[in-house]
């Protein structure tokens, strides 16, 4: 018999044997820790009081580098107000872990995929805030010494284009615009689910944007027609320009002249890796073309002229921050693996797209160089995109104080009657 198919797991077995494995490592550790508190205390002649294991305030879990921007403010505020956290990152180079000046926070590197998922699912602490989905679906679970789960996204863009169920068991959403309360109130009745608790209070880190991009130097005056700068900045997955349409585009792209610069979306390279390793052989960086990975894309963005993607929620980056215009391919989103299946309805990013933009369909590839001038020198879209900026973005430049208002608040309410 092939060997293979002999000791193949299928996901689903896979996932619940990691939960069983999960659960005994659980056991042995509640034990061996009892075990190892009687033996201290014995030792110490009954007069030691175990602290190895204190509760932590506020958790706040990243599953990646590149989302320290969207910590970083709020940390920041709680520091300020000497409020004790813990960051905790499953990437060994966040900046993060380099943070300086903040006496309250403490950073730390809990290790790559399931080593990070163990910690955190016996993590003993009031609340954890995160921007990743998929708690209690897969490898993150709930702890039982947690009070608390609050998400924040990283996007102002709609929620139900994360995976199947990424936000279900979380306790409490912190959100920057209406539309995402509606959407979200309308998946948990759809799915008879407990109304979790939904706060607006706008956005720290589009705040924190808009603050560095009002601080540089009015150096925006239009550029000459023969050194525009393009930006591709596509989301991932099979509905996403790169899979679409491939290497024909970046072709289509420098035919315009013009200088190019993809920025695939961060997932491409974990999930998309064959494809990202055979476009960046075929184009390699250039005078004409470069692939842009920064952790952080404010300065990408600001350098861009105008920015051609599908259904990624940097466009609202692009839009909001730096009112330029975009180009938006015509896609197929496939809605099957998202919340906003359960809809029956387009998200509210794909509906707002046409406010945003020139939409990029198959009859105008052939004329993309004029296309793009049209787009540049067009400024019909340019009070449309306010409007959309609006029910996007609450409570602009308050962001930070509302969030932090809201954690120290929680943390009180959660706490009431157990502090000495």
């Amino acid at each position: 018999m092939d060997l293979y198919k002999v000791l193949y797991i299928d996901p689903g077995t896979g996932y619940m044997l990691f939960a069983i494995l999960i659960g005994l490592i659980g056991v042995a550790r509640f034990v061996f820790k009892g075990l190892w508190v009687k033996l201290r205390f014995f030792l110490s002649g009954g007069k030691h009081n175990d602290s190895s294991d204190k509760t932590i305030p506020l958790a706040v879990f990243s599953d990646d580098r590149r989302y320290w921007h969207i910590f970083e403010p709020v940390l920041r505020e709680l520091d300020s107000r000497g409020f004790d956290c813990v960051y905790m990152t499953m990437s060994d180079d966040d900046p993060g872990l380099k943070q300086t000046g903040m006496k309250h926070v403490k950073a730390e590197y809990i290790g790559p995929g399931n080593k990070a998922f163990a910690k955190l699912n016996f993590l003993n602490a009031t609340m954890v805030l995160s921007t990743t989905p998929g708690l209690d679906v897969y490898q993150w679970k709930r702890s039982k010494n947690v009070g608390y789960y609050v998400h924040i996204p990283h996007s102002p863009a709609e929620m139900t284009t994360y995976r199947m169920f990424g936000i279900d068991y979380y306790d409490a959403l912190l959100l920057s615009g209406k539309f995402q309360m509606d959407d979200i109130r309308d998946l948990e009745k759809i799915r008879n689910l407990p109304a979790k608790e939904l706060v607006l209070t706008g956005s720290p880190f589009m705040d924190e944007k808009r603050k560095k991009f009002n601080e540089r130097s009015d150096d925006s005056a239009k550029a000459d027609s023969d050194s525009r700068t393009v930006l591709l900045a596509p989301s991932w997955g099979k509905s996403s320009i790169l899979n679409r349409y491939g290497a024909d585009f970046i072709r289509d792209l420098l035919k315009t002249g013009y200088h190019i610069i993809v920025r695939p979306h961060p997932q491409s390279f974990t999930s998309e890796t064959e494809l990202m390793d055979r476009l960046m052989a075929e184009f390699p960086d250039s005078e004409q073309l470069e692939w842009n990975r920064d952790t952080d894309n404010f300065d990408v963005l600001n350098r861009s002229d105008i920015m051609i993607s599908d259904f990624s929620g940097v466009i609202f980056d692009f839009s909001f921050i730096f009112d330029k215009p975009v180009i938006c391919a015509e896609t197929e989103f496939d809605d099957s693996p998202y919340d906003v299946w359960w809809l029956k309805r387009l998200p509210w990013g794909l509906s707002v797209i046409p406010r945003l933009g020139a939409k990029l369909t198959n009859e105008n590839r052939d004329d993309l160089k004029n296309l793009i001038d049209s787009c540049l020198e067009d400024d019909s879209y340019t009070k449309s995109r306010h409007e959309v900026l609006a029910e996007a973005w609450a409570y602009q430049g308050e962001g930070v104080r509302r969030m932090a208002d809201y954690i120290t608040g929680k943390y009180a309410e959660l706490t009431k009657g157990t502090e000495a």
